[in-house]
């Protein structure tokens, strides 16, 4: 038997802000969720895109140019590689990422906040 994953309950587990959690694998992708509150960090993944799609709540990506992009509820944007940007949950929001599993959580800088992909699939 294959498993139902609850997206619902797997956002309702999480405790901690910008620390996404594997819930599932596609191919070469980890389906991930996670919770954010407040600014992240600028950074870029050089080889992978990185999908976004909001649950709950809503996610402002900003870029480089001074563009940002507003995600609401059901909505998605794609992040192409290489490209520098910064979420921000202004209040909390609940995303659904997909990303490479060679993807970096904090692409090319390293924070306090970084997560490496064995606490991510813990």
């Amino acid at each position: 038997m294959i498993p139902a994953v609850n997206i619902d309950a797997a956002l309702d587990a999480l405790t901690e802000h910008w620390s996404p959690k594997v819930i599932a694998r596609v191919n070469d992708q980890y389906v991930k969720v996670a919770k954010l509150k407040g600014e992240f960090v600028w950074h870029r993944h050089d080889d992978e895109d990185e999908l976004f799609q909001v649950i709950r709540g809503r996610l402002r990506i900003q870029f480089e140019d001074g563009g940002e992009t507003l995600l609401s509820p059901g909505e998605l944007c794609v992040i192409p590689r290489g490209v520098m940007h910064n979420p921000v949950a202004d209040e909390e929001c609940c995303i659904l990422l997909i990303e490479t599993v060679t993807t970096k959580h904090t692409g090319d800088v390293e924070t306090p906040i970084t997560r490496s992909i064995a606490e991510q699939l813990a």
